[in-house]
């Protein structure tokens, strides 16, 4: 296999499974580009991102700029042979896209064009998906618009969150970023345009994506509690507080009770949704208090009949 000079953008843990892959190549890794160090945690003291703690392991050239569309003259000094974006965190600019002679290829955590955008593990487990993969591409100016290379699948079982998924989906997709990159040197790939009609979105997460709706069913609410961990989480409010779901699965029962009404039987806990599906719970979270069990949690509250989730939310 021809070695490559290669520079790397990459951020989050994803994209280390990629960069380790590319080493273990023999490929050469002139720079590894990342977002810089920003404050995290309550003491708000700076964290290295998983990229750039993987690249210093390896003893690679580490660049952190806030903005990459300024770095134009110092990427072309590098003449790479391609670059390969994973989980980057900004826009590439048509400045930098232009440089490199076998083009910019990017491992994306979906089977496009479904998914384009920041989140397609989240939102493949949250749309109720059985089947999802990696795609490589080629990047151009648009939102994960561009002529795609290969494509892996692998299905996404019943109960898989997406912590669970996503190193999976890491590990296929370094995969075939090793093919895709032997297969553009040798010209073995043909790009394929994207149909822009089968596209869907998958974009960045906000905290209230995380809000349950109780009118909707069991099985919507459970595959949206799977696909926001660990954050934005699948969250409610019950006795005028937040109520974190952190796992829950369906139960096949039926329930007249009222959407959102919490309830219990020989020791187990319940939430009625819609259309008289039932969800079990069996790790929840009140606010300012530990993640419990739902035998831990039934312990230490006293459920009602007019306990309703959801009726006032912060």
């Amino acid at each position: 296999m021809e070695k490559m000079r290669l520079v790397f953008l990459g951020t989050p843990q994803f994209a280390v499974t990629s960069l380790e892959a590319l080493v273990h190549a023999g490929h050469e890794i002139a720079a590894v580009y990342t977002q810089p160090d920003r404050p995290k945690g309550r003491g708000q003291e700076l964290a290295l991102s998983p990229v750039k703690q993987s690249a210093l392991r390896f003893g690679l050239d580490v660049r952190q700029p806030e903005r990459i569309r300024h770095c134009v003259d110092d990427l072309k000094a590098l003449n790479a042979d391609a670059m390969v974006v994973v989980g980057y965190g900004q826009i590439i600019p048509q400045s930098i896209i232009d440089l490199p002679r076998l083009g910019i290829v990017n491992v994306h955590a979906s089977l496009l064009p479904k998914y384009r955008g920041a989140a397609p593990i989240q939102w493949s487990i949250a749309q109720g998906e059985t089947v999802t993969g990696v795609t490589t591409m080629l990047i151009n100016a648009g939102l994960d618009t561009g002529d795609m290379l290969l494509k892996a699948e692998t299905p996404i079982s019943p109960e898989e969150t997406a912590l669970e998924l996503s190193p999976r989906l890491a590990t296929l997709g370094a995969e075939i970023l090793i093919t895709t990159l032997q297969g553009l040197s040798d010209h073995t790939i043909t790009p394929i345009p994207q149909n822009d009609a089968e596209a869907t979105l998958a974009p960045i997460l906000k905290r209230e994506d995380g809000l349950i709706d109780w009118s909707q069913t069991a099985s919507l609410i459970h595959n949206r509690a799977r696909g926001f961990l660990p954050w934005p989480g699948a969250w409610t409010t019950f006795r005028g507080q937040r109520f974190n779901i952190w796992r829950c699965s369906l139960t096949g029962a039926e329930s007249p009770a009222t959407p959102g009404k919490l309830f219990s039987e020989q020791r187990r806990l319940y939430a009625a949704c819609g259309s008289g599906t039932v969800l079990e719970l069996f790790e929840v979270q009140l606010e300012g208090r530990k993640r419990v069990d739902a035998a831990s949690f039934l312990n230490g509250q006293r459920l009602s009949d007019s306990d309703l989730m959801g009726e006032s939310t912060k």
